[in-house]
């Protein structure tokens, strides 16, 4: 695989999907070849499993369920665009990958780490970002965000307590993973949180480029 993955994490209402249409329209002005996607979807049969995961009416959906329906929609994404457009020499931005899976279905939910990461790998053959960026801010900020969006899906109507735990396990991976894992503040203007998230990102191609020569 010679192209970069690059995915983008964070609590609901951090602004993932703003920053991830404002870096991609970024690196195309560049010259780069992106590919913006996002996780649960990012194919056919992903985004059917995604309606399933996010639906309000399947309020009695089980951890593990939850958490294996998942890890198929992410099978079926790395296979069908992620792995080949990794083989293209793309830029892939994805919205949410395993990192996602590890927090909300391991630190929220309380399933076991372990057990997550090892079928984890098995959906993805072993796939790993290359870049993550985290976006961050405070828990009053994030509850007022989610609940300015109208309508909320399975997992934007849990309560308070599931979101803290989620912010809090998001910042256990960032200081455990600190050389993939960049923490960038998503308090400020959204000009702001994308200059720094555009010197990140031109950073690790500029570091990955000069590997590729040598």
């Amino acid at each position: 695989m010679t192209g970069s993955f690059i995915t983008f994490e964070g609590p609901d209402g951090a602004g993932k999907t703003t920053q991830l249409t404002l870096l991609a329209e970024h690196l195309r002005r560049r010259g780069h070849a992106v590919r913006l996607t996002r996780e649960p979807g990012g194919t056919p049969l992903s985004d059917k499993i995604r309606s399933l995961l996010l639906d309000p009416s399947h309020s009695e959906m089980d951890a593990r369920t939850e958490a294996l329906l998942y890890m198929a929609s992410r099978a079926q994404h790395v296979a069908e665009v992620i792995g080949p457009g990794l083989a293209r020499g793309e830029v892939i931005l994805c919205d949410r990958f395993a990192d996602s899976t590890v927090v909300y279905q391991g630190a929220a939910r309380r399933l076991a780490k372990q057990e997550l990461l090892a079928i984890n790998r098995f959906a993805t053959g072993g796939l790993i970002p290359d870049l993550t960026i985290l976006l961050d801010c405070d828990a009053v900020r994030l509850t007022g965000r989610r609940k300015s969006r109208g309508g909320q899906d399975r997992i934007e109507r849990e309560a308070e307590a599931f979101h803290d735990n989620v912010r809090q396990g998001f910042l256990d991976l960032a200081a455990a993973e600190p050389e993939r894992i960049k923490l960038v503040a998503a308090e400020g203007s959204v000009t702001d949180v994308h200059n720094a998230i555009v010197k990140l990102v031109e950073e690790f191609l500029r570091r990955r480029g000069k590997r590729e020569d040598q």
